[in-house]
């Protein structure tokens, strides 16, 4: 990854940049101060398409899969895609409120979308991450954490638990914190990091 800093208007240099209408202003005087990690793949478990692009962008072909039927009308987005191989993807700016967490609580605080950053992992529950999207992970988070007064990092099973079940079981969360140099403090749920 090439990228070094978040610019003034809250996008990551050297990302591809692939703008995503689903967001809106934080409310208030809100800032981000949590990172929740995700995991995605269009259609499920399949790595070879730009359809997370398309689906966070609002144009995609919901005929193409019959996957993607269930997903029609769906308005959603996040800050940052990692692909298999790296790449980051930048779709809303981390000033923003993108559309990542849904119905959601961290620790009592309702709303994350108001005040975190949303990062998919290109992948799934099924496998395991690819050793060149947890170096891109970490450098992104330390990066960010430069930026923006965070305080935490969470996945997005822990804050609507029941409901979602990713970054999944194959994620690595000591090599997460590893890759970012960042204290146990910064990941709350997670007792083994």
């Amino acid at each position: 990854m090439s990228a070094s800093r978040i610019d003034a208007l809250g996008w990551l240099t050297g990302a591809t940049r692939l703008p995503s209408p689903n967001f809106e202003a934080r409310p208030g005087d809100a800032v981000p101060t949590l990172i929740v990690v995700h995991n995605i793949s269009l259609p499920p478990d399949d790595f070879t398409t730009d359809s997370i692009a398309r689906f966070f962008q609002n144009t995609l072909d919901h005929d193409a899969h019959p996957y993607f039927d269930h997903l029609r009308g769906m308005r959603v987005s996040a800050h940052f895609v990692i692909r298999r191989s790296g790449e980051i993807e930048q779709f809303v700016s981390c000033d923003e409120r993108a559309w990542h967490a849904g119905v959601s609580t961290f620790f009592g605080r309702e709303r994350c979308n108001d005040f975190s950053i949303g990062i998919e992992m290109e992948g799934s529950d099924n496998v395991p991450f690819d050793d060149a999207q947890y170096t891109a992970l970490g450098k992104l988070v330390s990066i960010i954490v430069k930026r923006y007064p965070i305080d935490a990092i969470a996945g997005h099973s822990d804050i609507a638990p029941g409901r979602k079940t990713d970054p999944g079981p194959h994620f690595d969360w000591p090599r997460l914190r590893q890759d970012s140099a960042l204290p146990a403090a910064f990941f709350p749920f997670r007792s083994n990091v």
